[in-house]
Parts: structure tokens; sequence; C-alpha cells
């Protein structure tokens, strides 16, 4: 449903302990009470190692819960994964990026069972060899490597209590016989996304206050199937297909509205209904050739991608009274809003091993697509009755995106590694309007070309000590939608605006760690965007190119380029486990520090400026700082000998900070667990946000007299009930998982 839409990175980071092994005995007696320190935790030349095989927290858990354990790591909807100052965390697994979109995948990874895992590796700046976009990092989880031929699986049902009920279930399959791999999974489920809102904006003498709900109900259905043949001992070929579909239908926006001018008081109903439902699909053809006993190989990928969406809305505004009463329509807008993507990519890479510790790799990569946005906007009249206002507009936007690379990484010594590296993208896009309200919308073009570097460095000081480097320059290009010149109706004066002129922008990013025993970490991160992509509100009385003044006072979200931003972070945090491992704990503290410079005075996508009630022009600015206080802690406490019954408290706090839309209040949340492991089944109980403090608030007062106010609750309290069931047998493994040449594109259609 329509909604403000909020991103903020909660730093999350943890360190744990050393686990002691006795030495083997058997051949040399003197040295009986000599030990081996195993490192659970420790830092390679590009990413952070989490031996999750030597951790006890390993025991009973799904992946995805372990991954909400692993140092660096957090989640604060129980849907997502986020790496600390990162802006997105993506899942790939034994080294390829999952092909599974980010509801499958959620569901995939809370219905696999963390004994599967090795280790789980946490790159937080990527080589160029990655695909990623702005400061986004990468999570790899490698499984355990077992031979046995066979057939697993498991089935999870659970059910979440919030304000609504919802229910999910999975089945996934993996089946392995010679040379086949097949896996296959299918989930589904149903809820409602209910939110509660209070938007108020205005000036000292004019305002604008919707208070009310919105509910979003929501079915899904969706899965994938991997089929995988090694043809020899040396090649591999691989098909796979993954689709995902998803129904939201008589989703409800009721917000009542009070507008004081200098003229009185008068209170509308904004009433708006929407039926939306959009399917994707992809499938990936993958043949990999190993070249050589050291590791080398070639990898080629060929993949299509179809996303689809259509969306109908019908936003009706009542007059009313001061006692809520329900009155005459004033307006109604029809919007018919669908969206169609067609990608066709392709990627070929090959890595070349020496013997001296030296790995060349080199590689490249074309994606071709188009979206199609046939839109259709109708605005009917009521007090006075006028005639309908029809918008269509029909926009069509090509991109070709063609991108090489080339990353040397080299062992120095037993202490010193090192990689460098370099992707040079050149991308051509142009997007067209037959109907566009003015010119310059009609026919938008843009070519450009970047050079993207990437460094890291690696000093292992001692057994106990180390030190690393990394710097690494990426672009964020705007998803599909922020593109298409639509607007998403909350109110009559009261709207987000898209915008096809947002360009890419460009992040330069830089990390610094200190490690201690493998336990203690220091790391220091440093973000530049510049032409940051964001959201901005531009509030006041909109004045058309032509002159024309609008007679209301209005509050546009802005989707557009909005200045130059820095984030900085810097964190401690330990990981320890007491009393032989019935208390797994870790906690971090950090700050970030936030530095805005932006500014906004026109919408790009109209033209219009906007002035307040005395005539004067108002520009939206943002050139304030903030320094924020972070802490997180997760706590494991086995309750039996045997490991069977599980304990957990988590909580995070969030000090208030300086975002682009204003001053975000502080955020926590407290959540407490409950789990039991009996053979194959698990039951787990988890009640999240027990304080009901995970409340967004954010304020902003503008130089100019402009003020604006949000308040948002996501019923992020709630309690969920879940059951898994393992079968089959579990030395099962697949043959491998398949990174799709689509991927770098899916991304940007959500």
């Amino acid at each position: 449903m329509k909604r403000i839409i909020l991103s903020m990175a909660i730093v999350f980071g943890t360190c744990v302990f050393a686990q002691e092994k006795k030495s083997d005995t058997a051949k040399t007696k003197n040295i009986e009470g000599v030990t081996i320190t195993k490192q659970v935790f420790k830092k390679q030349s590009d990413r952070f190692v989490y031996d999750v095989a030597a951790s006890p927290v390993a025991k009973g858990n799904t992946t995805f819960d372990l991954l909400k354990q692993t140092p660096l790591l957090s989640s604060t909807d129980d849907k997502t994964l986020k790496i600390a100052g990162k802006n997105n965390a993506l899942i790939y697994i034994n080294g390829r990026k999952s092909n599974m979109d980010s509801e499958s995948l959620a569901q995939f990874l809370k219905n696999t069972p963390a004994e599967n895992i090795q280790k789980i590796e946490v790159i937080t700046v990527p080589g160029s060899e990655y695909q990623v976009e702005s400061s986004d990092g990468i999570i790899n989880i490698v499984l355990k490597k077992k031979m046995s031929d066979g057939l697993n699986g498991n089935m999870r049902m659970s059910n979440t209590t919030s304000k609504y009920n919802g229910s999910q279930a999975s089945f996934s399959a993996n089946y392995r016989k010679g040379k086949l791999g097949v896996s296959a999974n299918l989930s589904g489920g149903e809820n409602i996304e209910a939110q509660t809102y209070t938007l108020r904006n205005g000036t000292a003498k004019t305002s604008n206050e919707s208070t009310g709900d919105i509910d979003d109900p929501n079915k899904n259905i969706g899965g994938y199937l991997n089929i995988d043949y090694q043809l020899n001992d040396k090649s591999n070929l691989a098909l796979s297909w993954n689709t995902w579909a998803n129904k939201s239908y008589n989703s409800t926006v009721n917000l009542f509205n009070t507008i004081k001018t200098e003229d009185g008081t008068k209170y509308t109903w904004s009433k708006n209904k929407e039926d939306v439902r959009s399917y994707n699909n992809s499938v990936n053809l993958n043949y990999e050739l190993k070249t050589d006993s050291l590791g080398s190989k070639l990898n080629v990928n060929a993949a299509y991608l179809n996303y689809k969406r259509f969306q109908f809305t019908d936003n009706r505004t009542h007059m009313s009274d001061v006692n809520m009463g329900v009155g005459k329509m004033t307006t109604q807008v029809f919007q018919d809003l669908p969206q169609i993507i067609n990608n066709f990519s392709g990627m070929v890479d090959y890595n070349q091993k020496f013997k001296n510790d030296l790995t060349i790799s080199i590689g490249g990569n074309y994606n071709k697509t188009k979206t199609d946005n046939d839109s259709k906007n109708i605005t009917y009249s009521f007090n006075p009755i006028e005639a309908p206002d029809s918008r269509p507009n029909h926009f069509i936007y090509d991109e070709n995106i063609y991108g090489a690379y080339l990353t040397i990484e080299k062992k120095l010594s037993d202490k010193i590694s090192g990689k460098i590296g370099a992707r040079y993208e050149i991308t051509n896009s142009l997007g067209t309007s037959d109907n566009a309200p003015t010119d310059e919308l009609k026919r938008i073009e843009r070519n450009y070309n970047n050079l993207l570097p990437y460094l890291s460095f690696n000093y292992a000081i001692n057994d106990k000590n180390n030190i690393s480097y990394s710097f690494s320059s990426r672009m964020r290009r705007p998803s599909f939608w922020e593109i298409n010149p639509v607007r998403n109706i909350l109110t009559d004066d009261n709207y987000t605006q898209n915008n096809p002129f947002v360009k890419a922008s460009s992040t330069y990013n830089q990390e610094l760690t200190y490690m201690y025993k493998n336990s203690y970490f220091l790391i220091l991160n440093h973000s530049y965007i510049q032409d940051a992509i964001t959201q901005v509100p531009l509030q006041g009385y909109p004045v058309s190119p032509d002159g024309t003044v609008g007679p209301n006072p209005v509050l546009r979200y802005i989707r557009t380029n909005f200045g130059n931003k820095q984030e900085m972070s810097a964190m401690i945090g330990i990981q320890k486990s007491f009393f032989k491992q019935y208390w797994t704990t870790n906690f971090n503290i950090g700050v970030q520090h936030n530095i805005n410079n932006g500014s906004l005075d026109i919408d790009p996508t109209t033209g219009d400026r906007f002035r307040n009630q005395d005539g004067k022009d108002i520009v939206y600015t943002n050139k304030t700082n903030s320094t924020s206080l972070l802490i997180q802690t997760n706590n494991t406490i086995r309750l039996d000998k045997k490991k069977t019954w599980f304990f957990g408290v988590n909580y995070f706090f969030v000090d208030k900070q300086q975002i682009e839309l204003g001053l975000l209040k502080s955020l926590m949340s407290l959540d407490l667990s409950i789990k039991k492991v009996w053979n194959e089944w698990t039951f787990a109980v988890n009640a999240n946000d027990i304080l009901n403090t995970n409340i967004v608030k954010i304020e902003d007062f503008q130089e100019n007299g402009n003020y604006n106010y949000i308040h948002q609750n996501r019923y992020n309290r709630n309690v969920m009930v879940s059951l898994t069931y393992n079968f089959g047998n579990q030395k099962v493994k697949k043959v491998r998982d398949i990174e799709g040449a689509s991927d770098a594109i899916k991304s940007r259609t959500r």
C-alpha cells in the first residue's frame, strides 16, 4: 500500500570465543598438556569468516536464526538481514548468489537447519568481481560437504499474531543421485500488513494533519527448481527457475484530515482502495568448467527475467466535520499503474590460480532491460462538478549496461595479503513518453561511463593481532519504479512523486578493522555518497511554470538526487560463552555520525516551485549533522544438559539521528524466545518488540517556518509460533548453487 518507505541500518557487531581442543597424545606423550586454539571468527583479506561448526549456537537453530547471531549481522524486522554500516545484504550460497526473491529467500533460510552450515562469510566491502551497488555487502553461506546420495528436506509452518493474524508454510527438498542434483521449494502464506499513521505539516499559520489506518492484505506463493548435472569431472551444467506471485486486493487507506488556513478549518476523509498483483519469473542457464587442479575455472551464465505488476487505485475524498462524519464525496481519482520489466543478461567469469598464492580474475557482463509503464490517471471533481481530468502517460525505459572487471589477489607472506582490482561500466539509457506534460519528459537520454577501483590489505601482526583496510567505489542506479513518473496518492494534498530524471549516485566506501584474539574487534567505517538518491518533502503553495498558483498548500514527497551525504561509524564488540556454554552472549556498542548536505527548490518532474502564504519561495534544506549511539545484544541460554531447550533475549537501541526526511527519534526493541528441539522436530515461540517501542517518529523544522512530522506504527510487537520438521537423509548435499546473470537487476524491481 502507499506508504513512506524509510530505510535505516542498525549497527550490529559481535565476536566469538576461542574453543580449546586436546591435542593428539598417541605419538608424543610429553606434549600432553598442550591445547590448540580454534579460530571461530577471523578476518581474511576481504572478508570475515565465522566458523559455525566450531560454535555452540548452531545447535537447534535455523539458518536465519544463526545469521542473526553472526558477528556484524542483524535483523530488525525478522525478514531482512543487514550488515553493519551497509544499505543491504546480498545472500550467496557456496560462493553463488541466491536466485530467489527476498520473500522466498527468507523462508528458505528459516527452514534450513543451521547444522548444515560449515561457515558464514561476511564481505563488508565486496571486490570488483561482484556486481553490487552502493554500499551493499555480501553474506556467503558455505554448506558442509556431504557426499551421500538420497533425498532430504523439511516442512515448516508458522503463525504470527499482531494487530491481525498471519500464517506461512513451506516445503523444501533436495535430491542427489550420482551426477544429478535437484533442489526444489514451494512456499506461501497470507497476512495483513497494518500501519497507523499521523502526518502533520504546515507553518505557524497553516497546517494539514492526517491520522488513520492503512491495512494491506497479502497472499503469496512461490518457489524454485534447480537442476544441476555433472557432465564430467571438470564441467557442470545447470538450469534454475524461480517464481513468485503476490496478490494484494482491497488494500485500504482511511485518513481523517484537518486542514487549517487563515480562512478557517475544514475537515475531510481520504478513503482509498487499491488492488495489486505482481509476478516475478526468472530462468538461468549456467556452465562451469574447471581448467586445472588448483581451482581455476570458467563460468558462463545466460538469464531471462520477467516482472509484472498491475496496480489499480480508487482514491476518494469526502467532506467531514469535527465529529469525523463522512459526508459528500468531493473528488475521486482513478489510477491504473501497470509495470512490465523484461531483462536479458549474460555473464562470463574466469579465475586463474597460480602455485605462488596468486589469483587473477577477469570477466564481463551485459544487461539489457526494458520497462513498460502504460499509466492512466483520471480525476473527477464534484464540488463543483467539473469535466474529468484525464492524464494518461505511456513511459518506456530502455537500459543497456556493459561491465568488465579485473582483480589480482596475492598472499605476499604468512602475515600479509592483499587484493586490488577495478570494474569499468558503461550505461546507456533512454526514457520516452508519448503524453508527457513537458517536452523534457518526452525523451530522457542518459549515457555515462564509470571506473570503479577496489583495494584491500590484510596484515596479521601476530597470532593475537590483525589489522585490515578496504576501499571500494560503487554506483547506485535508481530502481525501475523510482523513475516511473507517477504519483502515489495518500490524500488530496499529500502524495509521493517519482522522478524519471533521477541519475545514478556514486558511493566511496572505506573500512579499517582491528581484531584481537579473534574475539574482540574495532571497526571504523566511512562512506561518501555523491548525488544521493532519496525521498524528501516539498510543501507549500505549488507554482506551475506558467505562474499559476495552487489554491491549497500541498506536501509532495519527491524522489530525487539530494546533494551529498557522509556516514561514519565506529563500533566495538565482544561475544563470550559462560558456564560451559550454557550462556552465549554477544554485546556491541558504537556511534554513527551522519553529515547531510542537500537542498531542493523545485519538483523536477512538473517544474513546480513552492511558495509560502506570504508569497516567498520555499527551499527544502537538510544541512545538519547528527551523532547517534547504537547498542545491541543477543543472548542464548541453554536450559538443559541435552541441548533441547533454549531461551533467547535480544535487545537493540538506536539513538536519534538525522536522515533526509528530518530527525528520526530513537528506536529500541526487546525480543524474547523459547525453543524446544525434539528429534527432527523444532517448536519455537518468539515474542518481538514486547515493549512496543519500535515505532518510527520523524520531526523536521525548516528555517523558512515549515515543519513536518511523521508517526508510523508498523505493529512490530507480535508473537510468532513455528513448527519445523526435517526428513530424509540429512547427509544429502546439492551438487552446487548457481549465480544468475540477472541477479544484479532483480533488486531494482523491488
